[in-house]
């Protein structure tokens, strides 16, 4: 049992389940169910699908979870960060004036593309493959991705459709209809009193129901006073019932198109919710295992894809709304869950009454959430490289759309990664009076350095993009020195790795070392370093006896071995000698 609750923990749940947690999972659910409805079918549209789909997607991704979900609070769902992704891998596979139906079936594909992607990240342990996208790429990435959804909603608050492509084209399509009197004024009030309802229930409270509110006054409105027949565009009936499950009907060079926007969205999925998990397990005091959650997002996606749904992720403000109004198991996902088939089953006619421009207004205000200017403008105040960083991980989302951007958020990334390590810190090191240890001599001028000693310390492994810049700042180290040197010891303890490349410019360093008398030694050399060493038969030519544990015992071994005039001073009594 205890290995079916790695893989199920939902069986855990339910056996270790007390009664008194019923009515707060009970009333959590509700209270989701209401924020899950407008949402659901708002990031439908998003993702270019009808709205009906976010339901199916909502309702499967929940029951899902709940049985293979490790934490017991986080909320799966249609996500406003995936719906320009999901448009961008499935809008160009449709020709003009598509069948819907053609889009639901290339959109449940992609679900279980996804689905399978992050089912096979979870079986294989590959969680670290989530932490390739540093946070201020993030953050521009995610601000990108706000940007384009704010900008392509804007013409549906006002009443009208934009033509565009990328977000400089749909800010030019929404500048002419506004200027050419496209925008129609019922609509306009209708969104903007949406907007202003969402924003005054946060204001009040974040427990308060307020996507619902707005969907609810805006469908009052537009049933009392007619508001279709002022131009006031709406959805339409909701089909009836729950779809039967199944495949899919796309063919094989579908499959192949969908592939690559698939593993791009099950990263940019697996990142999210890695990151919610995580945050949600350190606060309630819990463990959560990151692959168990990479393969219950997988079997959500899976769901999804096979009720006629698309590619769901894990929310952090429905998690905030479930864990907020008193959510203690999985059992809340199952009750929204429920509550949304309930919904289907016998409210179907009620999206005849519900105004584009209010789920418009709902996309924007979830785009709202994803803008982060707070942490842009704090990353230009303390480092201007990562502010840089994350602009430049905006503009390729704004320029080049979503799915490119996750290919440019990632070589972004990785590209800082490289910069780091390829031009490390690095230092020249001394004594200072009264410290223990040796310090930086840049941070420590009144360091005083060891007559004929050189202590020189490289902050990265020892790789082919930085061993010629090892080299040559050592070599630089050596002839800044006013009297000649003897020994050059390297204290090597931030050394994690050398490489092939790292050993041949060690060969080629030692080569001129030894043409200038110079000793090479290594303080605090790590043990993997050290067998890497002796693989590549560097450790016979530096010898075992200048290998130190400590740069104090290796000054020791330099002074001993030279007669250097040099007498360490105790910390208690600190005095040159």
């Amino acid at each position: 049992m205890k290995g079916l609750d790695n893989y199920v923990p939902g069986v855990a749940t339910i056996r270790s389940y007390r009664a008194r947690w019923g009515r707060s999972d009970l009333l959590a659910g509700l209270a989701l169910t209401a924020l899950l409805v407008p949402q659901g079918m708002a990031y439908a549209e998003l993702s270019g699908l009808p709205p009906v789909t976010g339901l199916y997607t909502t309702a499967a991704a929940l029951v899902a979870y709940a049985v293979f979900g490790p934490s017991r609070i986080m909320v799966l769902g249609p996500d406003s960060a995936l719906g320009p992704l999901i448009a961008a891998a499935i809008l160009p596979l449709l020709a003009a004036g598509a069948d819907p139906d053609r889009a639901v079936a290339l959109a449940g594909l992609l679900a279980l593309l996804v689905g399978v992607v992050c089912l096979a990240a979870g079986f294989a342990r590959l969680g670290v493959l989530t932490e390739l996208i540093a946070k201020p790429v993030r953050i521009g990435f995610l601000n990108g991705i706000a940007l384009v959804v704010l900008v392509g909603e804007l013409p549906k608050l006002l009443g009208f459709s934009a033509s565009g492509k990328g977000l400089l084209g749909e800010a030019r399509g929404f500048v002419d209809g506004v200027r050419d009197g496209q925008t129609v004024s019922a609509s306009l009030v209708v969104g903007l009193v949406s907007l202003a309802t969402i924003a005054v229930c946060r204001r009040i409270s974040r427990a308060l129901p307020g996507v619902l509110l707005a969907m609810v006054v805006a469908g009052i409105a537009t049933a009392v006073l007619d508001l279709t027949e002022h131009g006031v565009s709406v959805i339409g009936a909701v089909p009836s019932g729950v779809p039967v499950p199944g495949l899919p009907r796309v063919g094989l060079e579908d499959v192949t198109l969908l592939l690559v926007a698939a593993l791009g969205i099950a990263f940019v999925v697996l990142a999210d919710t890695g990151t919610l998990s995580r945050t949600l397990a350190a606060k309630r005091g819990e463990r959560v295992d990151g692959n168990q959650e990479m393969r219950a997002l997988g079997a959500a996606n899976v769901a999804a894809g096979l009720f006629q749904g698309f590619p769901v992720s894990a929310s952090a403000s429905r998690t905030a709304v479930a864990d907020s109004s008193g959510s203690r198991t999985q059992l809340t996902g199952v009750i929204g869950g429920v509550g949304i088939i309930v919904v289907l089953v016998a409210a179907g006619d009620l999206g005849r009454y519900l105004p584009t421009p209010a789920l418009a207004a709902v996309i924007i205000v979830a785009a709202w959430t994803l803008l982060d200017v707070h942490t842009m403008a704090w990353l230009w105040r303390v480092r201007r490289s990562e502010f840089l960083l994350a602009v430049a991980a905006l503009l390729g989302v704004a320029v080049f759309g979503a799915l490119p951007g996750i290919g440019i958020a990632v070589a972004l990334s990785l590209g800082d990664f490289v910069r780091r390590a390829w031009r490390p810190y690095d230092a020249v090191l001394g004594r200072v009076t009264g410290r223990k240890g040796y310090h930086d001599l840049d941070r420590h001028p009144e360091a005083v350095q060891i007559p004929g000693l050189v202590i020189y310390r490289f902050d990265a492994p020892l790789f082919f993009a930085n061993a010629d810049t090892f080299s040559n700042r050592l070599l630089a180290a050596i002839e800044e020195r006013d009297a000649p040197v003897q020994w050059v010891i390297v204290a090597a303890e931030p050394i994690s790795d050398v490489d092939t490349t790292g050993a041949d410019v060690l060969t080629e360093l030692l080569d001129r070392l030894e043409a200038r008398g110079v000793q090479l030694a290594f303080a605090e050399l790590k043990g993997p370093v050290k067998d890497s060493l002796r693989s590549y038969g560097l450790l016979d030519r530096i010898g075992d006896d200048h290998l130190f544990p400590t740069i104090g015992t290796a000054v020791d071994g330099y002074v001993s071995a030279t007669g250097a005039p040099w007498t360490d001073w105790s910390d208690e009594s600190p005095g040159l000698p």
